[in-house]
């Protein structure tokens, strides 16, 4: 349906693609991965024809169309939200406003003009257009009456469901989306998920939310030495597999049979955890078909991320009691009583993301709450991975000289201690003399991670720690927050993240709080939960 032939890409002396040839089919989801600058976003844009590779072509087959999120938020400011949808299936929009303007200047030369436009019209289920991308954006979460309203009036969040409508709309034969997930709840997410685990059609998908990644991925396109390969199977497969490939390189000395009997073992385990899957389609039946044989080490760098505790807590960690707090008018939550046991692992959640992150600034010392207090047991120590960590980077501190600020001892002020820490999170040699003050977004969690595990606390608390962070990063974040054994308080808009690492929920609303002993899965899908939310957040104001 859609292939690409002898596809290279160069900036300079650096070759991101290097005679590339895949072909994408119908009936399949591939998931883009690769490490960050591999050049995913890239791919995208020369799929979707934005950008000219150095060399090759793009081919889509005759008569098939494709479509493509947007990311340009004001790009449809000038339309109203409904037209924005429609316009996902641009032949069906322009006869639709061909026949709009002939029937504005009606005539009898005109009538037979609007008679074949308007067979072409029905041919093309245009009569049920509206209410399709009606459909749509309701069940992204875009009410109805904001169904006409002007794209310039509504805030990013809900462009953000719009444009992802307009794309879903009308069926197309190639669906191609840099970062779906970015900036919708979990509710929304999850719809996604069913919708496009269900469609028939190819999609081509760039996300770091792994969950999202098992739930609607056929193959995993991996960009690694500067080609792009498939192999069937989601990320996690994927994942577990060039791990597996990776030690089996290492132990030569091992009989093939042996490790052919371990192939087998991981294919059969991982095709019956798919089966049980509660989102188990047709598609993914394909697992059945899974061959380990071609996948190889990859050539990605995973940071060793280890949080040891300087001493162990005792049995009081944090007590809050009715603590309350607004912003803007706005109630974020209020009569929150909460007692935390040693060795929780909260996700802390709310629908209004100021809410979770007023919170932290609260329970840090760094925002008063409306009313109510809180209370830390004397044993606890905490460290904190912020929403926002631009105060910590307003030096131009080496990042040698910026970690050392946080050391407490002689021996950790030693530069070959330091550089270990930031070696851990891939800041090795020259990287570890950057000045602070010129790293991006991804660097600067990494960073904030290298000094969270120096701290050596035995609470952490983190607002969002995903974000900006590569599929390798993320996954050993992932990994060591569930062997850590401390206190975790975690707000992630990551699924997997809350649903591994999380024990307890509590969730802060407007008029009090949900705490469940539970796991996040468990959480969302209890009915009798759900119901109780939405009483919770009925409107409060100030």
């Amino acid at each position: 349906m859609l292939s690409v032939s002898n596809l290279s890409v160069q900036f300079g002396k650096r070759v991101l693609f290097d005679e590339v040839n895949v072909t994408f089919t119908q009936g399949n989801c591939y998931g883009i991965i690769g490490a960050n600058g591999a050049g995913k976003s890239t791919f995208l844009r020369i799929l979707s024809r934005k950008q000219e590779p150095t060399s090759g072509n793009v081919h889509l087959e005759p008569g098939k169309r494709m479509s493509v999120f947007e990311q340009e938020h004001n790009l449809y400011d000038d339309h109203t939200v409904l037209e924005t949808v429609l316009m996902g299936n641009r032949p069906l929009y322009e006869i639709k406003t061909e026949i709009d303007a002939l029937y504005a200047d009606y005539s009898d030369e005109n009538a037979d003009k609007i008679g074949e436009l308007q067979v072409t019209f029905e041919e093309m289920d245009g009569w049920n257009a509206e209410s399709d991308a009606a459909s749509l954006l309701s069940n992204l979460g875009i009410k109805e009456e904001l169904h006409y309203t002007q794209m310039s009036d509504l805030d990013g969040k809900q462009k953000v469901r719009v444009l992802l409508a307009q794309a879903l709309f009308g069926n197309p034969d190639v669906l191609i989306m840099d970062e779906p997930t970015n900036d919708l709840d979990y509710d929304t997410i999850t719809w996604l998920e069913n919708f496009l685990a269900n469609y028939e059609n190819c999609v081509i998908v760039v996300s770091h939310d792994r969950h999202f990644l098992d739930a609607v991925c056929t193959h995993v396109s991996d960009i690694d030495f500067g080609k792009i390969n498939h192999y069937s199977g989601n990320y996690s497969f994927w994942y577990e597999s060039s791990q597996l490939a990776a030690r089996q390189r290492a132990q030569q000395n091992r009989k093939a049979e042996e490790k052919k009997k371990e192939l087998e073992e991981f294919i059969r385990r991982f095709s019956a955890n798919v089966a049980k899957s509660k989102q188990a389609t047709s598609r993914k039946k394909m697992i059945d078909k899974l061959n380990i044989s071609q996948i190889r080490p990859s050539s990605r760098r995973y940071p060793a991320i280890i949080f040891e505790r300087e001493r162990e807590a005792g049995d009081q960690i944090l007590h809050v009691e009715n603590l309350s707090a607004s912003r803007d008018g706005d109630v974020l939550f209020s009569n929150i009583d909460i007692n935390l046991a040693k060795g929780d692992k909260v996700v802390l959640f709310s629908k209004d993301s100021r809410a979770t992150t007023a919170f932290y600034e609260i329970v840090n010392g760094k925002a008063k709450p409306d009313s109510g207090s809180f209370r830390w047991g004397v044993t606890t120590n905490q460290s904190y991975l912020p929403l926002d960590n631009s105060e910590f980077f307003q030096n131009d501190l080496t990042l040698v000289d910026w970690l050392r600020q946080w050391a407490k001892t002689e021996e950790e002020r030693e530069e070959v201690h330091i550089r270990g820490f930031l070696g851990k999170m891939i800041f090795s040699g020259e990287e570890a003399l950057k000045k602070s003050n010129v790293l991006s977004g991804g660097e600067k969690v990494r960073c904030m991670i290298s000094r969270m595990m120096m701290l050596r606390a035995n609470v952490i608390m983190l607002d969002e720690p995903t974000n900006h962070l590569d599929l390798e990063s993320i996954t050993a974040f992932n990994n060591s927050l569930k062997k850590f054994k401390g206190t975790v308080i975690l707000t992630t808009h990551d699924h997997e993240f809350a649903q591994t690492v999380g024990t307890r929920i509590i969730e802060l609303t407007p008029n009090g709080v949900i705490d469940r002993l539970m796991s996040f899965d468990d959480y969302m899908e209890d009915t009798k939960i759900r119901e109780l939310r939405d009483r919770m957040y009925a409107v409060t104001t100030v």
